[in-house]
């Protein structure tokens, strides 16, 4: 999954999402910063909506079941790791996996796990805590490699 797919996906539903979320078109426009036009236009599909109103969109609304279905239950987590791509980050607490995740790998208190909806890759500490995401399976699995065998 990359930003152009994602883009995409979110437009085709942002009619759906607003639906779901109960706000007539002015209303979601003011919400994610766009004129009423532009709304519109993406749910149309005239228009893909722009990188910002997309991660808008899935910020505001991750607990629709439109966008926890696109993504799992984490879109901004796809969101950053499509942003950060092979960085690692900032520690985030996640609840390990048990819903929208497959086990991979561990060894020495990291796990290594694929997301089912999304296809994404990350790592865990033994708390839990993502350390690296990525959609690259070889960089993923080469950071598990280096993370395992240094404990």
């Amino acid at each position: 999954m990359n930003r152009d797919e994602i883009i995409m996906m979110v437009s085709e539903k942002l009619r759906l999402i607003r639906t779901e979320a109960g706000y007539t078109q002015d209303k979601m426009a003011d919400i994610i910063g766009v004129s009423k036009k532009t709304l519109v236009q993406i749910e149309k599909g005239r228009v893909l909506a722009g990188w910002s109103t997309v991660v808008s969109i899935c910020a505001l609304f991750r607990e629709t079941e439109t966008v926890q279905f696109l993504f799992g239950n984490e879109p901004l987590e796809v969101l950053e790791t499509v942003a950060l791509n092979g960085i690692d980050l900032r520690k985030r607490k996640t609840l390990g996996g048990r819903v929208w995740w497959r086990g991979i790998s561990q060894k020495n208190g990291y796990i290594l796990q694929q997301n089912i909806l999304s296809k994404h890759f990350r790592i865990l500490d033994e708390q839990n805590y993502r350390i690296f995401s990525s959609f690259d399976e070889k960089l993923t699995k080469q950071r598990f490699k280096e993370l395992a065998h240094n404990e």
